[in-house]
């Protein structure tokens, strides 16, 4: 009894500092890329874990800049898995008017994640990275909305809140101009589409990256034209329409994040897609080859596993892997399940352990013949069963 209610002060302990990390009376807000904050409809284990794949699923978007990040091979695999990467979490409740007028109160889940365990995983699924420190290009935004253009300068940023907070849930942010007469004269080269003239006004700021939209009434909604220019550069053009001005404005945040992780984004290094053969040892029980097999569907660079052969301690799979040995040992590093017996692709090809006299459980061959291969290639690896 003892020793139960130890183990049970130590989770709960373990479960107040994953909650408990700021500071009295701070406000709980996600800060930095590796932080989301989703509305949930109570504070319940149920519904926080279901909130935590929507939060990982925000950070792989911010951390790549790619906003269909979730809908990759294998992420919705691993967001269902989402809890292993939160580093911790808090609650916020925001107060709102109804529709009605009455007042409102929406509870948000604030999580953080542990880095190095997203990196491992944006690693392991050949995800691109953008890199960071990232660029805060000028926002020159125009708007008539029947009275004449008009430049939304700082003193109007709320103006253009839409677009400011929809480049934040891309992982990056926008700047505006100050608003001074000087740059309010710069509303006709906006609506002409001159670069270079927005260019020129914008030199006092950094980076010389310009985001340029103008926003008008057409056709009984909104429509928005916009131009992204990195260093003088037309990066992209693209104009949207829709009954709401806001959403139309905050197109242009996603635009600009799309040219971004397109000249900028870098794809990690890996082994191509393919199969690989890979050995795993210290198997002493029936048990124990379930819990692998289960590991290993549970993985999401794994799309399939045939068996080789079988020794008392050593099973082999042929693994077909979304990115190559390096992506799955990135991957399963990092766990508590099995540890690396030799360098992923240094064992060409891999036998049985020392003293072993049956067949290869990598290759499959009976010693003396001459063993298969790969599809992907000579290389394999060995594992051991924690």
């Amino acid at each position: 009894m003892a020793r139960i209610a130890i183990c049970m002060a130590v989770l709960l302990l373990a479960s107040f500092a994953a909650t408990a990390q700021r500071t009295e009376g701070d406000r709980a807000a996600a800060r930095g890329v590796y932080a989301a904050e989703v509305e949930v409809n109570s504070q319940g284990a149920g519904e926080r874990n279901a909130a935590f794949a929507r939060a990982l699923s925000q950070v792989l978007g911010k951390l790549s800049g790619n906003r269909n990040a979730a809908s990759i091979p294998g992420i919705g695999q691993e967001l269902r898995r989402a809890e292993r990467y939160v580093d911790g979490f808090d609650y916020r409740q925001d107060e709102g008017v109804s529709a009605s007028g009455a007042p409102s109160f929406d509870t948000i889940l604030v999580v953080r994640f542990d880095q190095d365990k997203v990196d491992s995983l944006a690693a392991a699924m050949g995800l691109p990275i953008w890199p960071q420190p990232r660029p805060k290009p000028v926002l020159w935004l125009a708007i008539d909305d029947g009275s004449g253009p008009r430049l939304v300068g700082l003193p109007k940023a709320a103006a253009a809140q839409s677009t400011l907070e929809r480049a934040k849930t891309r992982g990056y942010r926008l700047g505006l101009p100050n608003g001074s007469a000087a740059e309010q004269a710069v509303v006709g080269a906006i609506w002409r589409g001159d670069t270079a003239a927005v260019a020129r006004a914008s030199r006092r700021y950094s980076p010389p990256m310009q985001l340029i939209g103008k926003l008008f009434r057409d056709d009984g909604g909104w429509r928005a034209d916009w131009i992204f220019v990195d260093n003088g550069k037309v990066l992209s053009r693209w104009s949207e329409s829709g009954a709401n001005a806001r959403q139309v404005m905050a197109t242009g945040a996603d635009g600009a994040a799309d040219a971004l992780m397109k000249r900028y984004a870098k794809a990690p290094e890996t082994d191509p897609a393919g199969t690989y053969r890979v050995a795993f040892t210290g198997l002493d029980s029936t048990d124990d080859y379930v819990r692998l097999s289960g590991y290993l569907q549970q993985l999401a660079v794994v799309r399939g596993i045939t068996p080789l052969s079988a020794t008392p301690e050593t099973v082999a799979f042929d693994l077909d892997l979304v990115s190559g040995l390096s992506g799955f040992d990135r991957l399963v590093s990092g766990g508590d399940v099995l540890v690396a017996v030799s360098t992923p692709g240094a064992v060409d090809p891999i036998g049985l352990p020392a003293g072993a006299t049956t067949t290869d459980p990598v290759t499959g061959a009976i010693p003396g013949e001459t063993p298969s291969r790969p599809a992907a290639g000579d290389r394999g690896a060995v594992y051991r069963l924690r």
